[in-house]
């Protein structure tokens, strides 16, 4: 059974910082394509950061230069540092992985981040 399970997210003032968590099991995760997604109150799910099984990585315009993706092989975690929050940034931050070796995508059950003024 594939999990994904985020942590992380919460509360914070404009300017802060948070770093979300995603737990994954269940697939090879060497061979998967990581990427947050989020979607705010009203609004579609838009993709905000990826990475490949290589490393490479791509970024949404709104958050280049203040967020940062990241994974752990060995830990089969992938992370999202968030800095200089703002207040558009306040969603629900899903954690989505992309098995490349059958072509499935699975998704987490996402996690709040409120950024308040």
């Amino acid at each position: 059974q594939v999990q994904l399970v985020e942590s992380g997210g919460g509360l914070v003032q404009a300017g802060g910082s948070l770093r979300l968590s995603c737990a994954v099991s269940g697939i090879t995760f060497r061979f998967s394509r990581m990427g947050w997604y989020r979607q705010a109150p009203g609004g579609k799910r838009e993709l905000v950061a990826g990475m490949s099984n290589l490393g490479s990585t791509n970024y949404a315009d709104s958050v280049k230069g203040r967020f940062t993706i990241s994974r752990d092989n060995a830990k089969n975690i992938v992370y999202l540092q968030m800095d200089s929050l703002k207040p558009e940034d306040t969603a629900v931050y899903y954690c989505n992985a992309y098995f490349i070796l059958n072509k499935s995508d699975y998704w987490g059950q996402g996690t709040q981040v409120t950024v308040s003024s």
